[in-house]
């Protein structure tokens, strides 16, 4: 196989799970876990994912996370350590997957063996990554936590493993193409991809910070002047060698299923991560 098939292996494969994954920001359930410890709004998700790592200083959080606005991350870090533990927030955090996956999936597929299939091989991928965590650091703190039991708490942590490995690959090829966090979320934007104001209101982003984030990368090159957000020739190429690279960067894990394990995987799993998108809308 070659170093493009294995990328795409990769993508492909990332896709199809990440509503698995991606559920945990969005679901009632991870919200009620985390206001019980008396943590609420964005600072759930800054403390809830950021928790592997232990109760590291805000700096910490800013440089893995990448993107956020400082400030908006200072309002949660430290803070929220004071609130619960780090223990604490990956047993709430694994407390709302299990009770999003039996209501939105049910009781049947969360016992079935489809679901204990699934977890062997997104386990394997993501003990492979493990292997792997040179310059990785929300993926290693990530494989610190312990295993769960249950095979859908074995999917979802498998699952977590992976994006973390693979968003640790894209931060490194950002920063090697000399983009700040604001500057690769004006360049995400400019994909259309997800909409602009959304990911800048998300973020935490003034429009003072934005304008000057695209008007930065108008004069480097990378985007057409005026509005709204295009990329230049050069800039689109740039953008897409990073896709690629972070891509090639993530198919270490994968390989260790194969085009087979892989593609039975992303067979298993694609229902259920239907399921997750719909309700997520």
């Amino acid at each position: 196989m070659t170093e493009g098939e294995g990328a795409l292996r990769a993508r492909k494969t990332w896709r199809t799970l990440e509503p698995l994954h991606g559920m945990i920001y969005f679901v009632p359930e991870a919200a009620a876990a985390y206001e019980r410890l008396g943590i609420s709004g964005r600072a759930g998700y800054f403390a809830s994912r950021a928790a592997p790592m232990g109760a590291v200083q805000a700096d910490v959080v800013i440089s893995t996370f990448y993107n956020f606005n400082p400030d908006l991350v200072r309002t949660a870090i430290p803070e929220s350590w004071e609130k619960a533990s780090p223990g604490d927030l990956v047993a709430a955090r694994f407390d709302a997957v299990d009770g999003s996956f039996r209501r939105l999936l049910g009781e049947e597929v969360v016992r079935s063996a489809a679901m204990a299939r699934a977890a062997d091989l997104a386990r394997e991928a993501a003990e492979e990554a493990a292997r792997h965590l040179e310059g990785r650091p929300l993926a290693a703190g990530h494989c610190d936590v312990d295993w769960p039991d249950q095979p859908h708490l074995v999917l979802w942590h498998a699952q977590s493993i992976l994006r973390e490995f693979r968003g640790d690959g894209h931060i490194a090829l950002l920063v090697a193409h000399g983009l700040s966090g604001i500057e690769a979320l004006v360049t995400h934007g400019a994909t259309d991809e997800v909409p602009a104001t959304l990911l800048q209101a998300t973020r935490g982003w003034s429009d003072e910070a934005w304008r000057l984030g695209a008007d930065t990368l108008r004069v480097r090159g990378w985007l057409e002047r005026g509005e709204p957000l295009r990329f230049t020739d050069w800039g689109a190429a740039q953008r897409q060698a990073i896709e690629d690279g972070t891509d090639e960067l993530a198919s270490v894990p994968y390989a260790a299923l194969g085009d087979d394990g892989c593609s039975e995987l992303r067979a298993i799993v694609r229902p259920w991560s239907k399921v997750f998108a719909e309700h997520l809308r």
